[in-house]
């Protein structure tokens, strides 16, 4: 688990191919922060992705990704040289200062437009009609690992769904969201209590209709 406050700002080394079906890839990273205490099978999110630590190099970490991975974020077109963002996973001891992260994300969205304010920028995402049940005013969402608070949705039903996140100074100059441009695909997580209560929902319906039938 994690909490979404990225912990460094990391960059890629290397991207080879793992295994002979060329759908996985082994990551080596540069973080020195979070690779200084880490060990073989440790978690660390890379841009709101958890991966395992294979191995370890002087300030480096290396971590297998699947296919799945790869299919469902932007990992897969990471380049040497890519800055990251990095967090370790959460200490049970720690203070959770974003929200609850799994490192499971849901999908990949489009940055549309950035109005740079006084003291902060206000982003907007694309947003699918799959995840827009998922994201709601002031709710918690993970961009490329980064815990933020959506300040804006689209309407249920626009003809262009979005939602916008407003990026305060630390958070443009600790992440790589300070230097997003638009067009770039970005790696999102919703809050999982969302996906829990709608899952409850839709079983206690069918257990109900179960039970009328009968």
């Amino acid at each position: 688990m994690f909490t979404g406050i990225v912990e460094e700002l990391g960059r890629v080394v290397s991207v080879a191919a793992a295994g002979t079906s060329g759908e996985a890839v082994l990551l080596t990273v540069d973080g020195p922060l979070v690779s200084s205490d880490a060990g073989r099978g440790d978690s660390i999110a890379v841009n709101g992705v958890c991966l395992t630590v294979v191995e370890l190099g002087e300030g480096t970490f290396t971590a297998d990704v699947m296919k799945e991975s790869l299919d469902r974020s932007s990992l897969g077109a990471l380049v040497p040289g890519s800055p990251v963002n990095l967090e370790r996973a959460a200490r049970s001891d720690g203070r959770l200062g974003g929200h609850i992260v799994q490192g499971h994300v849901d999908g990949t969205v489009t940055l549309l437009s950035r109005d740079p304010g006084d003291n902060w920028d206000v982003l907007r995402f694309g947003l699918s009609p799959r995840l827009s049940p998922y994201v709601v005013e002031k709710g918690s969402i993970t961009v490329d690992g980064t815990s933020l608070t959506v300040s804006a949705v689209s309407t249920p039903g626009a003809d262009e769904e979005f939602f916008e996140v407003s990026l305060i100074p630390a958070t443009l100059e600790a992440t790589t969201l300070g230097g997003l441009a638009v067009g770039a695909t970005v790696n999102i997580e919703v809050d999982v209590i969302a996906k829990y209560v709608e899952r409850i929902t839709a079983v206690s319906l069918a257990r109900a209709q179960d039970g009328t039938r009968s």
